[in-house]
């Protein structure tokens, strides 16, 4: 992480203001500008922390608080303490801290052994949510819940890792993915959350709306790849840097004369992923021009040719690997659920589509014009004859802002359970 300090602007600040609001260190905006109230609130961390109260975010002070950042604090047995009163004391539960350090006996814990204690929540859903918050919450999440199961689907264009996430070991296998598209990254969070509360539950033995999460680990396997296009969302958070190697290019590409933030859909290379898959791609490339594409572009071209990125091949190639029975591609925004692709779904696709629409309150709808091609749940439907849907969370103009989260989260999570069940 950069130092950051007066003056200092960007997600990365807001990661810390958040982080610092959630201690009580900081009352104000998290507007990811570091200002003087920023620093003050430094400050008392590190007084807190037993730093030197510069104000200053240098690398000492972010190894204190990366721990934190990742949603747990390590503690050093002292005599007398018991994994009950170490729990009480911050807030959290004995389970989850035996979750966190596989071998732990709480009859015999050892004086002078240093311990995981989770309390806080992992993923921050106040902020905008980059590739190396998702990089970091996926190592916390990891450390906290061990029985999760990670690795990396692929590689993005500019060599970022498609992570994904594996929940459970039962023989229903589903398959959901989030951020296709650049502007959409708020789809992101939402699986992520969805990540974490799904282990805290198991950790704690507790049900999520009626689904006993341990059952549930030992009946289905969910797979999750929240973030299909982590080069276009940093660009849409962070803005174009000059040592992208398509520095030149993506300005030349986004002729909308709007920033990157407001406009930006594609991956790097100006290919929006969506419109590039074998599904009726030559249809979407057809189409191209009625929608002024011409080439390159913030958002509707389909590429040279099918899969001819890598994260598309990424996202193919791993559905092949697992094999999934259904699928849900995460996208925002207007509150409904797609479910044919040229009336090839199959006969039980309707049904639960409906299912989901009812747990949702999401409408059931079918697509039109150039957004019903080359998609991820077309190609799905197409080649496995198996229902796939297409999930836009949310309402208003993409980038969707991150105070629409909790109502988002609500709407989805009863339709992430029942999908990972439903027959």
């Amino acid at each position: 992480m950069r130092t950051l300090r007066i003056g200092s602007r960007g997600t990365d600040v807001k990661e810390v203001q958040s982080l610092l609001q959630r201690l009580g260190y900081y009352t104000g905006a998290i507007d990811g500008i570091f200002g003087y109230g920023t620093a003050t609130a430094v400050m008392a961390f590190q007084r807190a922390y037993g730093l030197t109260p510069d104000g200053i975010v240098g690398p000492m002070t972010f190894r204190v608080m990366e721990p934190l950042l990742m949603g747990y604090s390590v503690y050093t047995i002292r005599p007398g303490d018991t994994l009950y009163r170490i729990a009480l004391n911050y807030g959290t539960s004995v389970d989850r801290i035996l979750a966190a350090n596989p071998g732990l006996i709480p009859e015999s814990i050892q004086i002078g052994r240093r311990i995981l204690v989770p309390w806080l929540d992992v993923v921050d859903t106040r902020i905008d949510y980059t590739y190396d918050i998702l990089e970091r919450d996926i190592t916390g999440l990891k450390r906290l819940y061990p029985f999760i199961e990670t690795g990396s689907a692929g590689q993005s264009v500019l060599g970022k890792e498609l992570y994904y996430i594996k929940l459970g070991n039962g023989p229903n296998k589903v398959f959901y993915n989030g951020a296709h598209h650049a502007l959409e990254w708020i789809t992101t969070p939402l699986l992520m959350k969805f990540v974490e509360n799904y282990g805290k539950a198991y950790a704690e033995g507790r049900a999520i709306r009626g689904y006993d999460i341990r059952r549930l680990f030992d009946r289905s396997t969910i797979y999750i790849l929240p973030m299909v296009n982590p080069d276009g969302v940093d660009l849409v958070l962070n803005g174009l840097q000059r040592d992208n190697p398509y520095y030149n290019q993506l300005l030349q590409w986004n002729n909308t004369g709007r920033p990157f933030s407001q406009v930006w859909q594609a991956n790097i290379r100006g290919v929006d992923l969506n419109h590039n898959y074998d599904a009726a791609w030559q249809q979407s490339k057809d189409a191209e021009p009625l929608y002024g594409v011409y080439g390159p572009g913030p958002t509707r071209y389909s590429g040279p040719e099918p899969f001819s990125e890598p994260e598309t091949r990424a996202v193919r190639d791993f559905t092949l690997a697992i094999d999934p029975r259904l699928v849900l591609a995460y996208h925002s925004q207007g509150e409904v659920i797609y479910w044919n692709f040229m009336n090839l779904a199959p006969p039980e696709a309707l049904r639960i589509g409906r299912a989901l629409s009812s747990a949702s309150g999401y409408a059931l709808d079918q697509t039109t014009g150039i957004a019903s091609y080359a998609g991820y749940k077309d190609w799905f439907i197409q080649d496995y004859r198996r229902p796939g849907y297409t999930i836009e969370v949310g309402r208003g103009i993409n980038p969707l802002p991150i105070s629409q989260f909790p109502t988002i989260y609500r709407d989805n999570e009863g339709l992430l359970l029942l999908a990972s069940v439903i027959q």
